[in-house]
């Protein structure tokens, strides 16, 4: 288990992090995502043992992680512009990764040459954007890592290389109880494959939650009346935005869905619809709860 406890962090004058609690449980694949100079970049570094905290602790399975070589070597990051020594090959990065990490797999990593079909003794350097973010994979996926920590892990990559990355994560996390934490401002990406979630705003973290309880708090509702819309439902519900297109208004309510419909119901709506709510649009919303500055959304 990883672990941020009252953590902060600054910059010169520059409060990047402030009393951050977080924790990533064993297995489980973590989404942090926020709003842009959130501080999303300097928590993963602050996880991964590259940048040391102001003050408060980061630690795995209770042990600190800056300057710890023996927890480093297993964790693998890849930052969103992956760094490779100029002119080396696949294969002589492979050859690098060896010397550093006890739990190189040899065997996986030629195995991992015919998933992801290019040339292991081409200078990386050669290789177009896409390409060198698939050899960051190819390359932390063979240390098997027991946690692997992502900056904007997809950028770059087209579908079918996506498919392929997403495939692999997942399937590590169900074989070996490998860990993974993923910053991205792509939720549609975060959410096929995230099971936790944290937000972050202006280095604070808001809230952490499981996907599916995040999901069960807060709810997109389809409403229609003869009449007005009336004035109860906005006193009644806790009501975070409210968009009307014709006759039918279209809701983000937050509270349990069966008290919503209940409340909407005593009003004998015409039409109600409960409708499915992204993470795209949960992000919007919990941000516009705040105060983060939302104007003209659509539903």
């Amino acid at each position: 288990m990883i672990q941020m406890i009252n953590v902060h962090k600054t910059f010169e004058k520059h409060t990047a992090v402030k009393d951050v609690n977080l924790t990533v449980e064993k297995g489980s694949i973590y989404g942090l995502i926020g709003s842009n100079g959130a501080g999303k970049t300097t928590i993963i570094k602050l996880l991964a043992g590259i940048y040391k905290q102001d003050c408060g602790e980061v630690i795995l399975d209770g042990k600190v992680i800056y300057e710890n070589e023996a927890l480093k070597e297993k964790i693998v990051y890849i930052s969103d512009q992956p760094y490779f020594f100029p002119q080396y090959t696949v294969k002589q990065m492979a050859q690098f990764y060896k010397s550093i990490y006890p739990s190189w797999n040899e065997t996986r990593f030629h195995k991992l040459a015919e998933v992801f079909e290019f040339s292991m003794t081409k200078k990386i350097q050669t290789f177009s954007k896409g390409i060198q973010r698939q050899a960051a994979f190819w390359l932390a996926l063979s240390t098997m890592p027991e946690i692997l920590i992502l900056d904007e892990p997809m950028d770059g990559l087209d579908p079918v290389a996506r498919k392929k990355v997403k495939n692999l994560l997942i399937q590590d996390v169900a074989d070996r109880e490998m860990t993974i934490l993923i910053s991205s401002h792509n939720l549609r990406e975060i959410e096929d494959i995230c099971d936790h979630i944290g937000i972050l705003h202006n280095g604070t973290l808001l809230l952490e939650k499981d996907l599916d309880d995040l999901k069960s708090d807060i709810h997109k509702v389809q409403i229609a009346y003869k009449g007005e819309t009336p004035v109860q439902l906005h006193e009644e519900l806790r009501m975070l935005h409210c968009n009307k297109r014709g006759s039918v208004t279209l809701c983000i309510i937050r509270g349990q869905e069966e008290e919503i419909e209940k409340v909407i119901r005593k009003t004998q709506p015409v039409i109600f619809d409960m409708l499915p709510l992204t993470l795209e649009e949960i992000f919007i919303y919990e941000m516009g709860d705040i105060g983060y500055a939302i104007k003209n959304i659509v539903v």
